[in-house]
């Protein structure tokens, strides 16, 4: 039953053809089978059992909590629940307990569904293919020798194996949508401040947002439905997040719905440097897609794209810097056997960070401090604006946007991990999204020569969720990909 969608789980558990703990148990039985991928850094069996019996409890007093009820959902490391570790997979809080659930764990809580492991990340969430993580390295279900992604890599591995049939994760740059591209599943970031970032461990606090990761764009709705709105605990909760909910049940875009509608594109042509062949052909078919419904393609020239990745490594890191400095040794998490304070503070936080999050620190410290301040973040804070501003432009005159989601497809495990610079270019295609604060979705949109998935990614306007999963849905019918591959492969 793995190869189901979670919608077909949902529809199943309605009318008895299984038990929730006939399905974890199976899903339980493949995360076995694909260990060597290391997606997982806490997988408690005991517990996603029970939480199986108590929805099969509930469904058979007609008490069921929702559509979610009874259905495997991994979780980041990032994520806080007070009954798991969340280690953000650093040596800093390798012993870490919440005294508390984030919102989503909370709201998943109640929905019924089953809280099913911790899944691997980079540290911090700082990183584009889960190299950085202190505790493993996870592999692509595709290709074990290559990356799954970043940093969101354990969720999307967990997903694209079909070890779990729901994830989530965590985008600050493209951290969803980039391992979902990787791994041949749909990956979805929300608008800023739809969804309660209270209890995510913060990386750079303007740009975090959770999303679900999942086999389909219904399913993906279905989890975002579940965890939206607005929060008091969080200040950075939009309170549109309520007066525009997302649909649990997707209806593609019908043939006379998309006829006309103006959808700009992105796509870069063979003289492009850094773009794979797969990428540009999957441009190709995505356009003559396009214009067989009836749509009409604008061609897309952003005067401010060309400069977002150095936009969001200043405003990224000098947020890393601040939000990462309550790691001190003395309130939680590491702590160095030192008698001298200073000495406590330093040893603390060099034996706990790993390189990367060291790297982004001194980034971060860098451009805050006295004397560059203005030149950097500042700089950098006013050019987000005009991003934001270019896309409220672009929107005015367009459904929606499409592109590519990494000029690539998984590149091979350690090919980039000593070229932070080659690795940060693998954010080109997302990065934008996340400084516009806008929703966007990757999808599956074919395989190149080595059966790799490539990606495309849609973006729509703030708080219109709902017609981005539509459209989504729609190219999703033309573009399944076969996973009939990933069911038999063994690991």
């Amino acid at each position: 039953m793995i190869d189901k969608t979670a919608t077909q789980h949902s529809q199943a558990l309605d009318k008895g053809e299984y038990s929730s703990e006939e399905l974890v148990s199976s899903y339980l039985d493949r995360a076995r089978k694909c260990a060597s991928l290391e997606m997982f850094n806490d997988l408690d069996e005991a517990r996603i059992i029970e939480q199986a019996k108590q929805s099969d409890k509930r469904r058979k007093s007609g008490n069921a909590l929702s559509a979610l009820d009874g259905i495997p959902v991994a979780i980041k490391d990032n994520i806080c629940d007070i009954n798991e570790k969340t280690t953000c997979s650093s040596n800093f809080l390798k012993d870490y307990r919440s005294p508390y659930d984030a919102t989503v764990i909370e709201k998943l809580k109640s929905a019924g569904a089953i809280l099913y492991g911790r899944t691997n990340l980079d540290e911090f969430a700082m990183g584009s293919s889960t190299e950085n993580s202190a505790f493993r390295t996870t592999r692509n279900p595709y290709d074990p020798d290559r990356v799954p992604g970043g940093s969101s890599g354990g969720s999307a591995a967990a997903v694209g194996s079909l070890s779990a049939p729901l994830a989530l994760g965590s985008d600050t740059g493209g951290s969803i949508r980039q391992p979902a591209s990787f791994c041949g599943i749909v990956g979805m970031k929300p608008t800023y401040g739809k969804v309660s970032r209270y209890g995510l461990v913060a990386f750079a606090s303007s740009l975090d947002q959770i999303g679900p990761m999942a086999l389909s764009v219904e399913d993906a709705a279905m989890l975002l439905h579940s965890i939206e709105g607005r929060d008091v605990r969080d200040s950075t909760s939009h309170p549109y997040a309520d007066k525009h909910p997302t649909s649990a049940k997707v209806k593609p875009m019908t043939g006379k719905e998309l006829k006309g509608k103006k959808v700009g594109v992105l796509f870069p042509d063979s003289s492009t440097e850094g773009f794979d062949a797969s990428v540009l052909k999957a441009c190709t078919d995505m356009r003559n897609w396009l214009e067989k419904q009836g749509c009409e393609v604008v061609e897309v020239q952003s005067k401010l794209w060309q400069y977002v990745i150095p936009i969001y490594y200043i405003l990224a890191t000098a947020e890393a810097s601040s939000n990462l400095s309550r790691f001190d040794g003395i309130r939680y998490g590491t702590r160095s056997q030192q008698s001298n304070l200073q000495d406590l503070y330093v040893r603390s936080r060099t034996e706990g960070f790993g390189p990367e999050v060291k790297r982004r620190i001194l980034l971060g410290t860098f451009v805050l401090s006295s004397g560059y301040f203005d030149a950097y973040y500042n700089s950098a804070q006013k050019a987000r604006r005009m991003v934001r501003a270019e896309y409220l432009q672009f929107f005015k005159d367009l459904d929606f946007i499409v592109q590519p989601t990494s000029p690539t497809t998984a590149f091979k495990v350690g090919e980039r991990a000593e070229n932070p610079i080659a690795m940060y270019q693998s954010d080109l295609m997302t990065i934008s999204v996340n400084l516009g604060g806008v929703p966007a979705l990757s999808l599956p949109l074919g395989v190149d020569q080595d059966g790799l998935p490539v990606g495309m990614q849609i973006t729509a306007p703030h708080f219109e969720e709902d017609k981005l999963f539509q459209f989504s849905a729609a190219v999703e019918k033309d573009f399944t990909l076969d996973r009939s591959g990933i069911v038999s492969k063994s690991y």
